[in-house]
């Protein structure tokens, strides 16, 4: 697919950010960016918990996208952070799919990595004739055999981030580290969930990449903030693994082959993903025959890694002329 090295966009602005009150609890955050009359994209950020930030609009070109980022439900910027009851994969939908009326749009692409493509093969299931088409990036399916993975066997290449997640619990609690973290986590004490959060979300942020990270310099001094902000990406993420995504019963890949078979698509998966193995990109592309699937020989996890990044903005660039065409 790619003949050359494709980087991000420049750093661009917010045209709009707004807020849309979905229920008597949950106020979802969405900002909108590039062209206000250009294709119009969705952007599904992973965790579940994460947010968005400003890196992820300069996937697309402003100049031809009409950029929506949403902070689901709980998460970033939508209210009130952190909270878990009435959050599901259902209710993020019906957000999703609330926002785009809101904006009066009536198709647009659908860009989501991580348990971000959960929630973009999930949307376009429910609203397939709202879908232009799918951008897919480190395929998660919610499969039981994929949290077994992350909460375990992936050990296998890396003990020593799983050794230390395990070693911040008291010895007798260690024996089951996902009941262990939701105890904690969700304590009503700071003292208590904060430091266990940090710890939750240090793990996954350690086996991301295919080489080590550079520490992030980029956090708020706030040190307040930073805690609230990685209790709140911890509670959501822990609610939605305790629970298997809320898809964990349904065979999203024969659901794909189904319904999805005439929505062009883009798989993008990095060969070596300690997050969501490459095992999972496969059988989607296997089940989505149409799809163009690009395997990156040199990435992990992160939609910032070079090979990954590129695969991306590729995407989206080929994108502009899938859509016009049809």
């Amino acid at each position: 697919m790619q003949n050359s090295t494709y980087n991000l966009y420049p750093e661009l602005d917010v045209l709009e950010q707004n807020t849309i009150k979905v229920d008597d609890l949950h106020e979802i955050y969405y900002e909108i960016c590039g062209n206000p009359k250009g294709e119009p994209v969705v952007f599904l950020h992973g965790g579940p918990g994460s947010g968005c930030n400003p890196a992820q609009r300069r996937f697309f070109d402003p100049a031809h996208y009409r950029i929506i980022l949403i902070d689901q439900r709980g998460c970033g910027r939508s209210k009130p952070l952190g909270a878990v009851t009435k959050n599901t994969t259902a209710d993020l939908i019906n957000d999703i799919d609330l926002i785009r009326q809101e904006l009066g749009i009536q198709q647009w692409l659908v860009f989501g990595g991580s348990w971000g493509s959960t929630l973009a093969l999930t949307y376009a299931l429910t609203h397939t004739s709202r879908v232009t088409g799918l951008i897919l990036r480190g395929i998660f399916l919610s499969r039981t055999s994929e949290l077994t993975w992350f909460l375990g066997d992936v050990k296998t290449f890396f003990p020593a981030p799983w050794t230390t997640l395990c070693e911040f619990l008291p010895d007798n609690m260690r024996s089951n580290p996902l009941a262990a973290y939701e105890q904690l986590i969700f304590s009503d004490d700071a003292n208590i969930s904060i430091p266990a959060a940090i710890q939750w979300n240090a793990y996954e942020s350690s086996i991301m990449t295919l080489l080590p990270r550079p520490a992030n310099t980029n956090l708020s001094s706030n040190s307040e903030i930073n805690g609230e902000i990685e209790l709140a990406r911890a509670r959501v993420q822990i609610h939605y693994i305790k629970h298997h995504c809320f898809v964990g019963d349904r065979d999203l890949l024969a659901e794909a082959t189904l319904k999805l078979s005439h929505i062009p698509t883009i798989i993008v998966q990095g060969r070596y993903d300690m997050v969501c193995p490459p095992i999972s990109a496969w059988e989607l592309s296997r089940a989505m025959p149409h799809a163009e699937f690009q395997i990156v020989e040199d990435a992990g996890h992160s939609a910032m890694e070079v090979g990954t990044t590129s695969a991306l903005v590729c995407a989206t660039e080929k994108f502009k002329h899938l859509i016009s065409a049809r």
